[in-house]
């Protein structure tokens, strides 16, 4: 909020003033409002004070520079973004993981707010506003660890394979993990740097970041692991039992079907 008190001179202004006004009310029909990109962020800033706001953009660059400027006006944790899958429809590649940690972290806070409560404004290009969403992603469960909790390691180790981790002997990307002894590396799709987690038998008794260039830890990592799915389809036993009726149904599409039928990760799936 380093310009916030550009916003209550900008209300000065009579046509966003109006804007103000017909956002604080409860029932209003919709309205067009043109004005110049650079007035575009206290336009969303205004109404976002009455009530959220879904605020739709035409690429991705521009729904960063909003959420930039945006950040300006706003608490920094009251905006987010939304972004679209960087794969193209009927394009036989799947979703980096980062991608998808992104989105899934925007869908589990509106889900399931939590002490934040749920941002203020979601900023999406259109692409991720017309890609298809599977139902319920926002209650998916991240993996989450902190500084003196019991958990079975083993148990850990499961989550993360079927939350679609790849286990690996060095992380060194998002969406890894790798275990040797009582220690667990693990890079979420929503982390900067890999999380090392060192456990004293079932107790989490540090966890830390670490370069993934020299593979040494850095500082602490103050607010423990918290670790989104890395596929928004995952390989539910309802999912396999589907891919194995629609492999019936449509043979020609085996070498897609077949795999998922069997519990396997394919691309483009």
């Amino acid at each position: 909020m380093k310009l916030a008190g550009l916003l209550p001179a900008a209300l000065a202004d009579r046509a966003l003033a109006r804007t103000d006004e017909l956002a604080a009310q409860q029932h209003v029909e919709p309205v067009d409002v043109t004005a110049p990109p650079a007035l575009r962020p206290f336009v969303v800033a205004a109404i976002a004070a009455h009530r959220p706001v879904l605020a739709v953009t035409a690429t991705g660059r521009e729904a960063d520079d909003l959420a930039d400027a945006l950040g300006c006006l706003l608490p920094a944790n009251s905006v987010v973004v939304y972004p679209s899958w960087e794969t193209l429809p009927h394009e036989r590649l799947s979703p980096r993981s980062d991608t998808v940690g992104r989105r899934l972290a925007v869908l589990r806070r509106l889900a399931h707010p939590g002490a934040d409560g749920p941002p203020r404004v979601v900023i999406a290009p259109v692409r991720a506003v017309l890609q298809p969403q599977l139902k319920g992603l926002g209650d998916l469960e991240p993996i989450e660890l902190a500084t003196g909790e019991t958990h079975d390691l083993d148990a850990i180790v499961q989550r993360l394979v079927d939350v679609a981790y790849a286990r690996v002997d060095l992380v060194t990307k998002r969406g890894e993990f790798a275990v040797r002894g009582g220690i667990l590396d693990v890079f979420p799709p929503t982390e900067e740097h890999p999380l090392r987690v060192e456990f004293w038998g079932d107790e989490v008794e540090e966890i830390r970041y670490f370069r993934v260039a020299d593979q040494r830890s850095i500082e602490l990592a103050e607010y423990g692991v918290w670790a989104p799915p890395c596929r928004e389809l995952l390989l539910t036993d309802d999912v396999q039992a589907r891919a194995g009726k629609l492999l019936g149904e449509h043979p020609e599409l085996a070498e897609l079907l077949d795999p998922i039928s069997r519990g396997e990760a394919v691309e483009g799936m």
